[in-house]
């Protein structure tokens, strides 16, 4: 197991020098990954751009856009999904929550386990009117679950695929999707920490018409300001919230009061003018993770090498579970790229971890350790070994 996460951390990591990778210890990999050399090539071209073609810089712009969208597309077998462009995900999700009636169909189904990006604006929303429902996200009958809430109230399901908290794979995607379909509502799915991590075929999952939101900012590599709303080609969405881009074939035409125009393609939930250097500096990385064949396959099976050598060298401690313990016990293929431990002292140990220099995070009384396709076994040794260390001082 060592030597095959060898032979790619190996690799990659001179690749990634000024993040130097090679000498840190840096395992919020689920957070925020380093970037490869050549991200800083990208934004001195966004600059060099701009100077050189002042306003008209929008055309290669939208060019670097594509290379980011024609990526999911390839990642998730998804030719004819189109793909929404936004600062962040909460962007996107607002647009797309204001596409519904939601005065006369009022009702939200998600589960417990959402990220706080979606989780806080519904329960904001909720204090103004909307009625929300949180089943359980880590329960065996979700789906059942979810099929008891549905009724002629609901307005749309939303929930992720891999949950940020204990990194758990949602195993009922399909299944939620096909009961969404059938009751004629809409399928929002959080894909955040399962890009570029865990696998996806839109087609062989039949969720050709179902809603993902997807981030650079975690295993993409892509950094901020590359997120994205992937929505089926026969999408017909009028968001309320909108803004000029998501039109721009209606921009000479006069203003007559008629009904508000939204241009075909990947525009339709788009907001309007942002920084576009972060889409250099990611076409960049999407350029290098190609020349380095970092497949979709290639991906998932190192970080399930990582995932499984921190556990097991976790387990291998034999901690006292009053202190630490795994935060679930699932077959790893059910994992995504990261490991979440539960402890009462979860933010304690991270704070002394990064006086170690270890980098983790800590969301509540859960502690997460996520890798990088450059994070090599002996530095998933040193972790562990400083973990141990830190435990041995604590008492329950």
């Amino acid at each position: 197991m060592m030597e095959n996460i060898d032979n790619l951390a190996n690799r990659l990591a001179p690749h990634y020098s000024h993040f130097d990778v090679k000498n840190r210890l840096l395992f919020t990999g689920h957070s925020h990954q380093a970037w490869p050399d050549v991200a800083l090539e990208g934004l001195k071209e966004s600059f060099t751009v701009a100077a050189s073609e002042v306003d008209n810089k929008w055309e290669p712009a939208f060019e670097k856009t594509e290379i980011l969208r024609n990526y999911l597309r390839n990642f998730y077998g998804d030719p004819d999904g189109l793909y929404c462009l936004a600062e962040n995900t909460h962007l996107l999700l607002v647009s797309w929550l204001s596409s519904f009636d939601l005065k006369n169909k009022p009702k939200i189904i998600t589960t417990d386990s959402e990220f706080h990006s979606m989780d806080r604006q519904l329960y904001r929303l909720q204090e103004e009117g909307l009625e929300v429902t949180a089943v359980d996200g880590h329960s065996d009958n979700i789906v059942d679950e979810i099929d008891q809430e549905i009724d002629g109230r609901t307005s749309a399901v939303m929930l992720s695929r891999v949950y940020f908290e204990s990194g758990i794979v949602n195993q009922h995607i399909s299944e939620i999707a096909s009961l969404a379909r059938k009751n004629d509502i809409p399928f929002l799915i959080d894909d955040y920490h399962g890009t570029n991590v865990v696998p996806l075929s839109i087609q062989e999952a039949n969720l050709e018409d179902c809603y993902l939101l997807v981030g650079g900012y975690k295993y993409l590599q892509w950094g901020e300001g590359n997120c994205f709303l992937r929505y089926p080609s026969d999408c017909d969405l009028r968001p309320a919230v909108t803004g000029w881009f998501a039109s721009f074939s209606s921009l000479d035409e006069p203003r007559d009061g008629g009904p508000v125009t939204y241009d075909d393609g990947n525009q339709r939930f788009a907001s309007g003018t942002y920084d576009p250097a972060s889409q250099f500096r990611a076409a960049k990385v999407v350029e290098f993770f190609e020349d380095q064949e970092l497949t979709p396959k290639v991906l998932r099976q190192q970080y399930l090498k990582q995932v499984g050598l921190l556990k097991k060298l976790f387990l291998e401690q034999d901690f006292d579970p009053e202190i630490i313990k795994l935060r679930h016990k699932r077959p790893l293929e059910e994992n995504g790229g990261f490991l979440a431990l539960r402890s009462p002292f979860a933010r304690t140990i991270r704070a002394q971890l990064m006086e170690k220099g270890v980098y983790t995070d800590a969301r509540g009384d859960v502690l997460r350790f996520g890798p990088a396709p450059y994070i090599t076994s002996g530095q998933i040794k040193k972790a562990m070994a400083e973990l141990a260390k830190i435990v041995s001082s604590l008492n329950p």
